[in-house]
């Protein structure tokens, strides 16, 4: 009977090892800004999930296309149905790598994610700088990066062309928990 609770307690300590250094959040927030000659535009999504491996620098950045919310309906109507056509493609993913991670010691630090942005049925390989800040037990990132439209063939009628802009400013601000 030692015997089996020393290997439960073992698998247990086994366990713990290999979630360590890993974060999560499933509330991360990601953003997007058009500025165009005729509107501005701007959705928000809350519900995107990451996962950050600080032993390594992987990071995987997940998020459902029709969880962005536009102040107008319409809006958000033609931005799924038109544009990124979300019941064709419904996810947008980012999975990379961030530079320089083993000087995460410090409570914050300044570096580099390298990744491919995968959007629209296209991929993109992409970098951007990072704020990167521990507070208590939460792991935070933040920046911005610029997307181009045409990049992910993403189709801009003509009649509507000076409503949106050619280049997205995309933000995001990750509050990732250590993994259990």
């Amino acid at each position: 009977m030692r015997g089996f609770y020393f290997i439960i307690i073992y698998l247990w300590m086994l366990n713990g090892l290999t979630a360590q250094g890993k974060y999560l959040t499933k509330e991360g927030y990601v953003s997007f800004f058009s500025h165009a000659i005729v509107e501005d535009i701007k959705a928000d999504n809350n519900q995107v999930l990451s996962i950050v491996d600080t032993q390594t620098g992987e990071i995987v950045v997940q998020l459902l296309m029709r969880s962005f919310m536009f102040e107008k309906a319409l809006m958000q109507e033609h931005f799924n149905e038109s544009y990124v056509e979300s019941y064709k493609y419904p996810k947008a993913t980012f999975s990379g790598v961030i530079k320089n991670i083993d000087g995460l010691d410090d409570l914050n630090l300044e570096t580099e994610i390298v990744g491919t942005l995968a959007l629209h049925g296209r991929e993109k390989e992409i970098s951007t700088k990072v704020a990167i800040r521990k507070k208590g037990d939460l792991l935070i990132l933040s920046g911005d990066f610029s997307v181009e439209v045409a990049d992910f063939d993403i189709k801009i009628p003509a009649i509507v062309e000076n409503n949106i802009a050619k280049t997205i400013k995309v933000s995001f601000d990750l509050h990732h928990k250590p993994y259990p």
